[in-house]
């Protein structure tokens, strides 16, 4: 499979020069099938991008797959101009915890007066799937849900093909159990010896002492998850919105400190926009 970032950002999009490298965009992962079927993980602002790609490809089928419903994981939907074409197909998978339906969590944000063009102005052909428990299929790539530490709750996942494993588990604080989250021990299966982990690590540790409860991990949290479930790679992902490029570094350069230290192999990245593998 092939796994592109649309965007990585946490909480809000930003923009200017100190974000250049990483990029300002919120949640939004493409995954290609090795049957080139489109997975579209999270609606952020990096959607929008996507969109843009998908129709230059004349690409109209995709499956969008939802971890929770908060406002920079779904802001980008509205732009995502393949819903205005009569020619897309789209199915929405997830689970709508504390919404009624998926339906009702995506056409909210078009309500008035929050957005000037209402949801029945959408020509796509959508339909929509609640996967809250289950493993499901996509083609060739089998997809198990994970309940997310995280206010108002959402799912984490695992993506398998061909004997590769890929996990993400954004908005996850491993510091704090949620209503409806699990404990340490839970994700440590649920991540063991996959290929590749992306995990929330929004916070430094002086931060992370006035934020603990508000659902993001302190990345020294996040980076043991991944040494003892012996990940093959690391990426650190939700990028507080303040935090600069040279930050970001500092954090990467600590991480990869540690697990030298601990003479652990294990790469170790933040995940940027438009960073992409072939798993």
């Amino acid at each position: 499979m092939i796994i592109r970032c649309w965007g990585s950002r946490g909480s809000i999009p930003v923009s200017g020069k100190q974000y250049i490298k990483y990029g300002g965009n919120t949640t939004c992962l493409e995954i290609r099938t090795k049957d080139d079927e489109i997975l579209i993980v999270d609606a952020g602002s990096g959607i929008r991008e996507l969109g843009n790609q998908l129709l230059a490809e004349d690409r109209h089928a995709y499956t969008l797959l939802m971890t929770h419903s908060h406002w920079d994981h779904i802001m980008g939907f509205p732009f995502f101009k393949p819903i205005y074409s009569s020619k897309t197909k789209l199915t929405v998978w997830g689970c709508p915890f504390a919404q009624s339906s998926l339906k009702k969590m995506l056409s909210s944000i078009m309500g008035a007066p929050h957005f000037p063009v209402e949801f029945d102005a959408i020509k796509a052909q959508i339909s929509y799937q609640d996967t809250c428990s289950n493993t499901y299929q996509l083609g060739s790539v089998t997809i198990t849900p994970i309940a997310l530490s995280h206010p108002n709750q959402g799912s984490g996942y695992k993506f398998e093909e061909d004997g590769k494993c890929f996990v993400f588990l954004t908005d996850n604080e491993l510091g704090f159990r949620h209503e409806g989250g699990l404990d340490y021990q839970d994700y440590f299966n649920f991540c063991r010896g996959a290929d590749i982990l992306f995990h929330d690590a929004e916070f430094k540790e002086n931060e992370y002492k006035k934020t603990r409860g508000w659902g993001h991990s302190y990345y020294h949290d996040a980076l043991r998850l991944a040494m003892e479930a012996q990940v093959k790679a690391f990426g650190l992902f939700h990028h507080n919105q303040e935090r600069f490029d040279e930050e970001v570094d500092l954090i990467i350069k600590d991480c990869r400190q540690i697990i030298k230290h601990r003479e652990i192999s294990m790469d170790c990245f933040a995940v940027h926009q438009g960073w992409e593998i072939n798993l």
